[in-house]
């Protein structure tokens, strides 16, 4: 079923012209980036079966993609690994959020951005929107561009890295993943925040002791 633009056209008819949507992907996996995504849609070239990269297949989020990035104002915002050690993967999240709507060539009136959490220092207004990228075709059109845009970085760390399994499961706490932990160690790629992870150095640490 298509999403509607409910929220987009309340915001449009309040003066909004320019409406981006902003999703993250890439908060639970113990290895690699989280990545943002901010997309202006063009109105008059919407693709269709925009909906939450999570409810489409592979083939059809390639497919999407590159339509968006043809027809609509993209930017993708990172948070580093080290940068999610740091801060913790909330307030990473935030900040790769934040980075990708300050990437948009054009500043926006309206941000609807998905989940209960606005981050702080925008430059604009912005609505949080629980579950927006099922709701929003702006954030679903986020949610699918970060989703193609992490996918590609971990499958490109996965021949820095093989083993891992990272082609296929993006870094996740997969059971192939975990045992590869174990048999292989911690690479730098890995959060060293994340309890799997940091289980595995501390059992590290405690055998050269």
């Amino acid at each position: 079923m298509a999403l509607g633009l409910d929220l987009e056209e309340a915001l449009w008819a309040q003066g909004a012209t320019r409406v981006a949507g902003v999703d993250e992907v890439g908060r639970g996996p113990l290895a690699g980036p989280v990545v943002a995504a901010a997309v202006v849609l063009n109105r008059a070239s919407i693709p269709e079966g925009l909906n939450d990269s999570k409810k489409l297949t592979a083939r059809r989020r390639a497919f999407l993609a590159p339509l968006l990035h043809q027809s609509a104002e993209v930017s993708v915002g990172v948070a580093s690994v080290e940068e999610i050690d740091r801060l913790n993967i909330l307030q990473a999240s935030l900040l790769a959020m934040r980075r990708a709507v300050e990437g948009l060539p054009h500043a926006p009136d309206h941000l609807l951005i998905d989940g209960n959490r606005i981050p702080q220092g925008l430059s604009c207004p912005a609505t949080s929107v629980v579950g927006g990228d099922g709701r929003s075709p702006s954030i679903a059109a986020a949610s699918i561009v970060a989703k193609i845009w992490r996918d590609d970085v971990m499958q490109e760390a996965a021949t820095q890295w093989p083993g891992y399994g990272w082609e296929t499961n993006a870094g996740y706490p997969t059971k192939c993943h975990k045992s590869a932990l174990r048999d292989l160690g911690v690479t730098p790629f890995h959060r060293r925040s994340f309890r799997p992870v940091r289980d595995i150095l501390w059992q590290a640490e405690s055998a050269s002791d």
